[in-house]
């Protein structure tokens, strides 16, 4: 998308590109008081989110570039899976909540009373809405297997929200649905759809265990959660240090140092981590309480076995943070950073650097200039805290040698570059 912004054309999107100065946010030099965690705090700091109340943020242009390419990700791994996207109501009407018994047994729900005193509730999850939804396009059998799924924001009333974007009452999130014949068809979708997670989580740069764990208020059924080892997490698990084994410590019978059960030969250490995602398998309960049924091969009715596949896209930005950062700030991974190039200009002329902005643009480079004329270290301190990266550098120094100096943000190393050679060594 393009649009005009003071007279200059500035595109918004994957591949945008603006100027420092005209950002209308600005960076924080101290931390947030109510703030406790460090997602919360360099997210804050850096100008990519702003708190509204606890577990309610806005983000800024900044902040919605990286949760963008965060959806994008996830997205494309689930169109790769054959998940097909729907845009659901946040809206619904009671009458489906207490159909499947939820209105009474979910104590995370928002309740609303309208004026004429009708019963609604926001969206926490979508199994009431889309049970109907998909099961009014089936029939038989044949109709069978499909998966549906929105991203989109949700709304829980969370009694405790203070770890930024870790917990909140309003977060954006991916759900999937899917439908199946009988059991062995969704085990079948259950291991495609682990793979396509692990694979979004290593896209973003982040290694994740799959932990075995109670299914709560979704499903008497065991469940998964797939688990970012950090410090801010709010989840104890087991895991072994061989094989893939791993359990949320709240359900196992066993404990720190034990030797592992599947593999018989690591030993399980304790960690703190981040729940991002997880999986329901739902049985035949929405199927059964909506009675929305398909004919079989004999035609006699049954019902779907669904499965649930949740992924927070907002709390994985605020997992992302709390794996890279440093005393200084945010390091951003190069999949989900908001720009590729933080451009800086300390030259007393800004010719070059004015015309390196429209060569790196013209080149496919997404840029943030800054052009302000604060101190050159004020401009440092901000470029390490916001964490794009790559940082180019023009100075009368660099200048003189006809040069640009690069650094990685995860790197104390400059590097000189000549100007004329500068597209070509980014881009290699």
């Amino acid at each position: 998308m393009i649009m005009w912004l003071f007279g200059e054309t500035v595109k918004i999107g994957y591949n945008s590109f603006m100027k420092q100065s005209e950002l209308f946010t600005k960076t924080l030099r101290h931390l947030p008081a109510d703030e406790e965690t460090i997602n919360a705090q360099f997210l804050t700091r850096a100008g990519f989110v702003d708190k509204l109340m606890a577990g309610v943020y806005s983000y800024l242009p900044l902040g919605l570039l990286t949760l963008k390419k965060i959806e994008m990700i996830v997205r494309e791994e689930m169109d790769a899976i054959g998940g097909q996207e729907i845009l659901m109501p946040i809206l619904h009407p009671a009458e489906i909540w207490k159909k499947t018994g939820a209105w009474t047994t979910v104590d995370v729900l928002f309740k609303i009373k309208s004026r004429t005193e009708k019963d609604y509730a926001l969206g926490q999850s979508e199994e009431e809405v889309v049970t109907p939804l998909v099961m009014a396009y089936v029939d038989t059998y044949k109709d069978l297997p499909k998966a549906v799924y929105q991203i989109g924001w949700k709304f829980r009333d969370e009694l405790r929200s203070k770890s930024g974007l870790l917990r909140g009452r309003e977060f954006y999130m991916k759900d999937m649905y899917s439908f199946h014949v009988d059991q062995p068809d969704f085990d079948r979708f259950y291991d495609i759809v682990k793979k396509a997670y692990l694979k979004i989580f290593e896209r973003i740069g982040l290694v994740a265990k799959v932990t075995e764990a109670s299914g709560g208020t979704f499903s008497q059924k065991i469940s998964y959660e797939f688990m970012v080892l950090t410090n801010a997490g709010e989840d104890n698990i087991l895991y072994c240090d061989v094989c893939e084994f791993c359990v949320n410590e709240d359900i196992a019978k066993r404990k720190s140092g034990d030797v592992c059960p599947k593999c018989n030969q690591g030993k399980l250490s304790q960690a703190k981590a981040s729940e991002v995602g997880n999986v329901f398998d739902l049985g035949q309960k929405y199927g059964k309480d909506f009675d929305l049924g398909f004919k079989d091969g004999n035609g006699k009715k049954q019902y779907p076995i669904m499965g649930c596949y949740g992924l927070g896209i907002s709390r994985l930005m605020g997992v992302v943070v709390e794996k890279f950062h440093d005393e200084k700030g945010i390091i951003w991974p190069k999949a989900v950073t908001p720009v590729d190039l933080h451009l800086i200009n300390i030259a007393k002329d800004r010719k070059i650097a004015d015309k390196l902005y429209e060569t790196l643009q013209t080149e496919g480079f997404s840029v943030l200039y800054d052009e302000t004329s604060v101190s050159a270290g004020e401009k440092f301190a901000n470029s390490d805290l916001i964490g794009i990266p790559t940082r180019v550098l023009v100075s009368d120094k660099t200048l003189k040698e006809d040069s640009v100096e690069i650094k990685a943000r995860n790197s104390d190393k400059t590097q000189l570059v000549k100007i004329k050679e500068l597209v070509k060594n980014l881009k290699q």
